[in-house]
């Protein structure tokens, strides 16, 4: 180890990584290798996700001056850059809510929807496409109101569903994702650009993929609804068993001159973490960007990984860092159940606490979890950082790790404790960051 290791502030150098990670995620250094030039005709730019704001004040700034750019992108309250915001521009950027959408994400739906329409093939649509876009972009199907979308959304949330399966059935209850919004503006050029907050980074899965084919259809979401035991309003019922809500497939011709580039990548993020503690002289090793499941399983497995190389340096020898993406899931009960939730925890803070009592003071295990969008579910912290003496400051503030498990209290646990990383909303969103650190 070399000598400016960080072994004596562990909490510290973990945030670190994680600042790493979301840096390497950030629109203004991401973008500039993927725009393409200007059109002959009109460049109108599209958008929506949590990144939606960054990304699209990176394209003002980079776009030449003298050629024409307009258009709208819609991100989550408050995800704004405070200098875009106050600075003329060319691309407009409005806010909507986010996970459950509002009125606001489907005016701004509508109002792309608008812009692309009557477009020729000498026009260029630049898409700027992150995590989050589905509940933004929020243009429910002919014959569903928004209140309809508002309740399968807020069941998917609850149901443990993994985010391919959501977005399979948000897709087809929207009238402009799942490849909608490229079909409305053919014969235009469509060059859509990433941010990947989805375990396999796959375009169709990202925001409900909004110009991108889709593979899925109208049955793939029946049965997903199904096994998830999501009720679905008359109407949505109807436009997936008949068919009506099918979404364009691979192949079909409007996607001819469409390009899609992943701009930025969880592992693209992981190893940004894992280059800077190499340069302190700490091994490195990711073991996925991609893991799901549910977040209790994920920190009791990663708890009994660190738990092991602690014990017997293996399979890793320290001082080492674990690191770890992808996007786990939270599963609550139903509402009005006995043993209904009544915690504020998201899925970063679940992990963490299911890990705690799993290592039961493990000397030498330090960890941080946090989203890398700065919000773990819908509270103001990122995520939480948990030590060898967490259980045991607990225990001396008279809390129970696990009664506050048991009712998905995460957030409540970890503020009690001073535990929470609080980032404020970083502006990108390449899913969940996890970091474990042995000395």
């Amino acid at each position: 180890m070399s000598d400016d290791a960080p072994g004596s502030d562990p909490r510290a150098f973990l945030r670190a990584l994680f600042d790493a990670a979301v840096a390497r995620a950030q629109p203004a250094h991401a973008l500039a290798p993927f725009l393409p030039p200007p059109p002959r005709g009109r460049t109108v730019v599209v958008g929506a996700g949590k990144a939606g704001g960054a990304m699209a004040a990176a394209v003002d700034a980079l776009w030449p001056a003298g050629a024409p750019l307009s258009g709208l992108v819609v991100t989550r309250y408050g995800h704004v850059p405070a200098g875009y915001r106050d600075m003329p521009r060319r691309i407009e950027v409005v806010e909507a809510a986010h996970p459950v959408p509002d009125a606001a994400g489907q005016q701004a739906a509508a109002r792309m929807a608008r812009l692309v329409r009557g477009l020729g093939p000498d026009d260029l649509v630049l898409a700027l496409v992150s995590g989050g876009g589905s509940a933004l972009l929020a243009q429910p199907a002919p014959g569903l109101t928004l209140a309809d979308k508002q309740a399968v959304n807020q069941a998917l949330l609850r149901s443990g569903a993994a985010i391919d399966e959501m977005n399979c059935v948000r897709k087809h209850l929207s009238a402009l994702k799942g490849g909608r919004l490229a079909r409305l503006a053919a014969p235009a050029r469509v060059v859509t650009l990433l941010i990947s907050d989805v375990p396999g980074d796959d375009p169709a899965i990202i925001a409900s993929g909004p110009t991108v084919p889709d593979a899925s259809t109208c049955q793939d979401a029946l049965a997903i609804c199904r096994r998830h035991g999501i009720a679905l309003p008359p109407a949505a019922l109807a436009g997936l068993e008949s068919g009506a809500f099918e979404t364009p497939k691979p192949g079909d011709p409007v996607f001819a001159r469409h390009t899609v580039q992943l701009v930025a990548t969880p592992q693209q993020s992981l190893e940004a973490a894992a280059a800077l503690a190499r340069a302190h002289g700490v091994a490195a090793h990711i073991l996925s960007d991609a893991i799901e499941g549910e977040s209790r399983t994920v920190g009791q497995v990663h708890a009994a990984l660190a738990r092991q190389v602690a014990r017997h340096g293996q399979p890793f020898a320290q001082p080492c860092v674990i690191l770890s993406g992808g996007e786990t899931t939270v599963t609550l009960p139903p509402p009005g159940s006995a043993t209904g939730a009544q915690g504020r925890g998201g899925r970063a803070s679940e992990f963490l606490l299911a890990c705690t009592i799993a290592l039961q003071g493990e000397p030498g295990v330090h960890a941080l979890a946090a989203d890398t969008d700065g919000i773990d579910g819908i509270e103001d912290n990122a995520g939480a950082v948990i030590a060898p003496d967490t259980l045991a400051r607990a225990a001396a503030l008279g809390l129970s790790a696990s009664d506050f498990l048991a009712r998905h209290d995460g957030h409540g646990f970890f503020a009690a404790l001073d535990d929470l990383v609080v980032t404020g909303p970083t502006l990108t969103n390449v899913n969940d960051f996890r970091a474990f650190y042995l000395p």
